[in-house]
């Protein structure tokens, strides 16, 4: 199986930048689709962005695109996250999550998840 544990996370100001990572287990881990979620109090989880096994295809949310940048080392068995202009609505939990060739915004594909790391954004 795939252990994930995402890092990173904090308290910023907004229009501030961090800089999630996560690393991960397993000698599949180049084979995986790669996304990242988050899950704000009281509300559902939402996709944030994913990676294909080859980083060559991104996709996005449209809440996130052009400030966030997701990218993977498959060297180093790690994601990362690349959050700049940081607002208080990005305020959340996030998680990683891997899973076969996955190519929707759903959840459900996903086979393994992180612990997940909080961002907080104020104002």
């Amino acid at each position: 199986q795939v252990q994930l544990v995402e890092s990173g996370g904090g308290l910023v100001q907004a229009g501030g930048s961090l800089r999630l990572s996560c690393a991960a287990s397993g000698r599949t881990f180049s084979s995986y689709t790669m996304g990242w979620f988050r899950q704000a109090p009281g509300k559902d989880r939402e996709f944030v962005a994913r990676i294909s096994w080859s980083g060559g295809t991104t996709w996005y949310a449209d809440s996130v695109k052009d400030r966030f940048t997701i990218s993977r080392d498959n060297a180093k068995n790690t994601v990362y996250l690349q959050m700049n202009s940081l607002k208080p609505e990005d305020t959340a939990d996030y998680y990683c999550a891997a899973g076969p060739r996955v190519a929707t915004t759903s959840p459900l594909p996903y086979e393994y998840w992180g612990q997940g790391t909080q961002v907080t954004v104020s104002s």
